[in-house]
């Protein structure tokens, strides 16, 4: 900082990109729009040295000159984060254990079935809460960037850094990756290969918990399934693969065509339990994930099933072997190209939106129409 109080910031790597007032929420964020957008009218907001709007993109290694704050603002170094619990070694090694894949871009675990992803009311354990653990050559944590349920098991995917989460959530969002799961459910589907398109809405009366087909206001979801392997008519082994990501998408699916996953009293009550010793955990496992990474090159991952989850396949009868089938490289999704295009469309409304908050913060007035 200079003797006047003018601050000096050099945009890094992870912001590469991004529009300026952007950076002031994730860096300053004690700073208001309103304040930046009076900098930038006064011209005290500068990019290499020249004037700089709200909206404009930033690049790495470009230098951004800040006024002094009005009210004393704390720099990026000493923004304050809210304190998280120290890790115990065992946790460290726990945390640094499940990880199978990891990169300059990316990290990918393999969850355990009942770890949450995220904490919530009385959840201390949970995968967000161990990322300190997975830092490794990075000063800062790794992001998660899609979650899977508390009782299923299989590959998380963790971003390294901010562009990579943006890349990441856009190929979720676009459903350019492709997830596969494996599941154990109960009785066996007629069709082998199956398309289940039934939409999905919250269940009224359970608080957001549970989700349920909804006919006339619920959200499309799609979902391709194809039979791996079957135990005569008791159980089967599929490979299920969500072509939308509604809440509980894959488990609603499964029991509303009759055959609800193993374990899953939630949605397939008493009759989601096979006899014998056969566990009574979920049997639902995130086995395969297939994203490009940012640099181009696809990552193809796959996890081994949770231990209860195996077991359940020796028990039965079924070879683990068989699992993995061929990946299809197009996979029939019949709202693609209508949710390519809300997608852009929501887009383009952003950018307008932010543009119009720029230009009114830059100090410009419409004018005033003249009654007629």
């Amino acid at each position: 900082m200079s003797e006047d109080g003018v601050r000096q910031f050099t945009v890094g790597e992870d912001d590469d990109g991004i529009r300026l007032d952007r950076w002031f929420k994730r860096h300053l964020p004690d700073t208001s729009f309103t304040t930046v957008a009076k900098w930038a009218r006064t011209g005290q907001l500068r990019l290499d040295g020249k004037r700089a709007q709200p909206g404009d993109r930033i690049e790495t290694g470009q230098s951004i000159r800040v006024p002094p704050a009005e009210v004393a603002a704390p720099t990026i170094m000493s923004v304050k984060k809210p304190e998280r619990r120290m890790l115990t070694d065992d946790q460290i090694e726990f945390a640094q254990s499940l990880v199978i894949y990891r990169d300059e871009y990316a990290i990918v675990i393999n969850k355990p079935a009942g770890l949450a992803t995220q904490g919530g009311t009385k959840m201390t354990e949970h995968v967000d809460g161990l990322l300190d653990a997975l830092m490794f050559d990075r000063t800062d944590r790794p992001k998660l960037v899609h979650r899977l349920d508390k009782d299923t098991s299989g590959v998380l995917l963790l971003a390294r850094t901010a562009r990579a989460a943006a890349h990441f959530s856009k190929a979720f969002a676009g459903r350019t990756a492709k997830k596969l799961y494996w599941a154990i459910v109960m009785g066996v589907p007629d069709i082998r290969d199956g398309l289940i398109d039934l939409p999905i809405s919250k269940q009224p009366g359970t608080g957001g918990e549970k989700m349920h087909i909804d006919e006339a206001g619920g959200q499309r979801a799609v979902t391709r399934y194809r039979r791996i392997e079957r135990a005569a008519s008791r159980a089967a082994w599929l490979e299920m693969q969500p072509l939308t990501g509604r809440t509980h998408q894959l488990r609603v699916h499964a029991a509303a065509i009759g055959h609800p996953i193993v374990g899953d009293a939630k949605y397939g009550g008493k009759e989601a339990f096979l006899s014998g010793s056969v566990s009574r955990k979920l049997h639902l496992h995130a086995r395969r994930l297939v994203i490009e990474l940012p640099g181009g090159k696809v990552l193809d991952i796959k996890a081994d099933p949770a231990p209860h989850f195996a077991e359940s396949l020796a028990t039965i009868g079924f070879d683990a072997s068989i699992g993995d089938l061929p990946l299809e490289e197009e996979l029939v999704d019949p709202g693609a190209e209508e949710r390519k295009a809300r997608h852009k469309a929501r887009d383009a409304r952003r950018e307008r939106r932010d543009t119009h908050r720029s230009r009114r913060g830059s100090g410009r007035v419409a004018p005033k129409r003249g009654k007629k």
